[in-house]
């Protein structure tokens, strides 16, 4: 896995970060309670659950209460604070 910030951008009322996580996953799709514990947003997959369940979560603006959701090259996963934008290898 390789971990980068891929962009920067600065709003009026908060400063946000986004970064480009490449999964390694060789398939089309990833689970997004795997995808929030391999960019080490969550450590478990019961924290991974909990956060998904309350509402915690946004895919692509939309908040996302089901914790396999597959996620798909460019998708974007809000969590805690930072957007993750879903990089799906081979």
């Amino acid at each position: 896995m390789h971990k980068r910030v891929m962009a920067t951008e600065h709003t009026e009322h908060t400063e946000h970060t986004e970064h480009t996580e490449h999964t390694g996953h060789t398939q089309n799709t990833i689970k997004l309670d795997q995808f929030l514990k391999l960019v080490g947003a969550v450590q478990t997959g019961g924290e991974a659950k909990l956060i998904i369940q309350d509402g915690g979560v946004k895919v692509n603006g939309s908040i996302e209460t089901r914790r396999g959701r597959k996620l798909a090259q460019g998708d974007r996963v809000f969590v805690m604070g930072e957007t993750y934008r879903v990089e799906l290898e081979g």
